[in-house]
């Protein structure tokens, strides 16, 4: 469901981009069986549907519909399609195709995949225009003629004409004065909204770590690699998303795939691409090529590789993404956060190389209310805006602000450099950022390195040790942690040298001193007495609980009041209803609180609200639980606090709202059952002790 605030930057997106933008659900509404990739459907929509009027979105979605049906080739109709050529004399066909070079013949002959007919010759100019026809296949609009002919050797399909499915021209000028319109969060969000997601149900690091995915396609010989659990979307954007990107599965790579052909010559992917993708490139099991793994090694280092005597250069990003087998803390105690890599890659020369770890547990497992139904750009054209960004370097855009630490190595801060600079052209394309803006990207292009360079001392202590810092010109270095290491700590700073790790091997059996225990960080310990202090959270840390939060400081209490405008859609009263849970749970059976709620009614939902809040009084009660509340909307209700009879106050920034977005409509899902699995969002806490109150009894 649609915000005010998305709805209004919705009606701001299509003011300043308009069409070049579409509704993100419509791909799936006209998508059906077609198996296509989203770039093929948006081009289309942005022909017909870039526009938030109803009635001519309509409309469009019925010609695309049309257009789908009548041209896109499924296999299984391939002969009708090819009646039709025939009896039509031409015909236009939505295909993948791809070129070949006939030396016997001297010619050019086309393949389309899903038509099923070969050798259809083809210009030398059309080659020339479109060179990525020789590799791979690209998504086409064909016309195709057919002319039959008493030659047996002759083949009767012609290709007339032939446009490949991208975008043909762009204003980057345009791009760079309206993206001046737009506030950073205002941007992010646009962008988000764009490779198909909604930024409600993402926090700003949630948000940055998707937007790190795109940094290989504005970036050259960018190194990047996302290991986690499965379903949380690592692959989409390499298969989806841009015309100028291959996802290849980890068995289908080859050496003259990749580089070159030392037999024919034939350039391999790395110089048709700007970004090729190893899907599934985990598993221990799975066989490597050493020649691969150290021709892959070069390039990633030096840019180029070798034909012979001859040495080549290309640019294309390399991407490895797959799946864990481990939790991050059984990773931490037994082996390293790479142990899912084939042995040969498992490699520390080969790691050294990496630029960025995504930290893929840190992204939830994708479902139906994550997707848009925003606006966004049409992802060719935001693919081409990419791709006209890596002529660029932003390398350097924070050095007005800061030093990078002295001890990092050529590699570190070359791998520093370039995620900077990355997520510096899709949030600030014009260079320019404020110093609160380059600090926050600039810690976090550390923190994807340090990853990197942290599992590369478990794995092989003699690498030197450096320090991930950056200093302001006043001389304050301010360190940067991985999230890992801050939750993990007793876990984190070891090496394969180290006695939990040696035995690794050994305890995989099952034992049960095998199980990493989680380590809760030191703000989360229970203490013995409360004392006053704030707390403050980062995103994205888990062992936070309303428990260990409210239980010790509201003991003994026989009133609570709760102060919280916020009270007004359902996961909010479902926060309520946690705290009213907690409460039940820690309190003797034969006691009795009485808590009242004052909170603002909703200008749009108000009936809904009052219904969630009723359900909650009618649940309370049967526990011992006094439940009232009122409405203040007096518009003078801005703080958030829990105030208790025992002299407590418990000040709250983000009062209850401190989860981030999980699937609570899950009966399976584990952060539902145990809160400490939630991640949180930012926010602090602030204790402040009174004397012990005479709250009045609202009941």
């Amino acid at each position: 469901m649609e915000t005010l605030e998305t709805q209004k930057l919705d009606t701001k997106i299509n003011e300043n981009f308009q069409g070049l933008v579409v509704r993100k659900d419509l791909v799936s509404t006209v998508k059906g069986n077609a198996i296509v990739p989203s770039y093929v459907l948006e081009y289309l929509l942005g022909q017909y549907c870039a526009t938030s009027d109803e009635a001519s979105i309509e409309s469009g979605i019925e010609s695309v519909k049309k257009i789908l049906s009548e041209h896109y080739v499924h296999r299984n109709e391939a002969g009708l399609i090819k009646s039709k050529i025939k009896e039509k004399g031409r015909y236009k066909v939505i295909d993948k195709i791809s070129v070949s070079l006939n030396e016997k013949d001297d010619c050019y002959e086309a393949s389309f995949a899903n038509l099923g007919i070969n050798k259809v010759l083809v210009d030398s100019s059309t080659i020339k225009s479109h060179p990525k026809l020789l590799v791979s296949g690209v998504w086409c609009i064909a016309d195709l003629e057919y002319e039959h002919n008493e030659d047996k050797k002759t083949i009767p399909w012609v290709l007339a004409s032939i446009k490949p499915i991208q975008l043909s021209d762009f204003d980057y000028k345009q791009y760079i004065e309206t993206r001046k319109k737009f506030s950073t969060d205002e941007w992010i969000n646009l962008l988000i909204q764009s490779i198909g997601f909604n930024p409600e149900m993402f926090s700003k690091r949630g948000k940055l770590t998707q937007l790190v995915r795109l940094i290989p396609f504005c970036e050259r010989n960018y190194n990047l690699i996302e290991l986690g659990p499965k379903g949380t979307g690592k692959s989409h954007i390499y298969s989806e998303f841009s015309p100028h990107g291959i996802l290849l599965s980890g068995g289908e790579v080859t050496v003259p795939k990749l580089f070159v052909n030392n037999s024919s010559g034939k350039i391999g992917l790395v110089g048709y691409w700007d970004t090729v993708a190893f899907d599934e490139f985990a598993g221990k099991q799975k066989k490597s090529d050493k020649a691969l793994v150290d021709i892959l090694k070069n390039y990633m280092a030096n840019k180029s590789f070798s034909r012979g005597v001859e040495t080549l250069g290309a640019e294309a990003s390399m991407v490895f993404v797959g799946n864990t087998s481990h939790t991050v803390p059984y990773m931490l105690k037994h082996s390293d956060l790479f142990d899912d890599l084939p042995e040969k890659f498992h490699d520390s020369a080969f790691i050294d190389r990496i630029h960025f770890y995504i930290p893929g547990w840190e992204i939830d497992i994708i479902r139906g209310e994550m997707y848009s139904n925003g606006y966004g750009f049409v992802v060719d054209y935001l693919a081409e805006i990419l791709r006209h960004l890596r002529t660029y370097d932003y390398s350097d855009r924070y050095t007005k602000f800061c030093d990078l630490s002295s001890t990092l190595s050529t590699r570190d801060k070359n791998a520093v450099n370039k995620t900077f600079s990355g997520l510096m052209k899709i949030l600030f394309p014009d260079g320019q950022a404020s110093e609160e803006e380059t600090s926050e990207l600039l810690s976090f292009a550390i923190e994807g390195r340090k990853r990197v360079k942290d599992q590369l001392f478990r794995i092989d202590p003699t690498y030197a040790q450096v320090d991930f810092y950056y200093e302001k010109p006043g001389g304050e270095k301010v360190y940067v942690k991985t999230s890992e290491e801050k939750e993990y700590p007793n876990y984190y700073h070891k090496t394969i040298t180290d006695g939990d790790l040696q035995n690794s091997s050994n305890e995989m059996g099952g034992a049960v001193e095998a199980e990493a225990k989680i380590v809760v960080r030191p703000a989360l310990v229970h203490q013995e007495e409360p004392t006053e202090q704030t707390l403050t959270f980062e995103e994205n840390q888990k062992g936070v609980t309303y428990e260990k939060l409210f239980v010790p400081y509201l003991k003994g209490a026989k009133i609570i009041h709760i102060t919280d405008p916020f009270i007004r859609i359902f996961y909010q009263a479902n926060n309520l209803m946690d705290l009213m849970e907690v409460l039940a749970k820690n309190k003797n059976p034969e006691d009795e609180i009485a808590v009242h709620l004052v909170t603002t009614a909703d200008d749009y939902k108000f009936e809904s609200q009052q219904d969630f809040l009723n359900q909650i009084q009618e649940a309370c009660i049967r526990v011992g639980i006094q439940f009232s509340y009122q409405f203040d909307n007096s518009g003078k209700l801005h703080a958030r606090y829990i105030e208790a009879n025992n002299g407590w106050k418990i000040i709250l920034d983000r009062g209850l709202d401190i989860y981030q977005p999980f699937d609570a409509g899950n009966a399976f899902c584990m952060a539902r059952r145990l809160p400490e699995n939630r991640k949180t969002k930012s926010f602090y806490v602030t204790y402040t002790k009174n004397k012990p109150s005479s709250l009045a009894n609202p009941c």
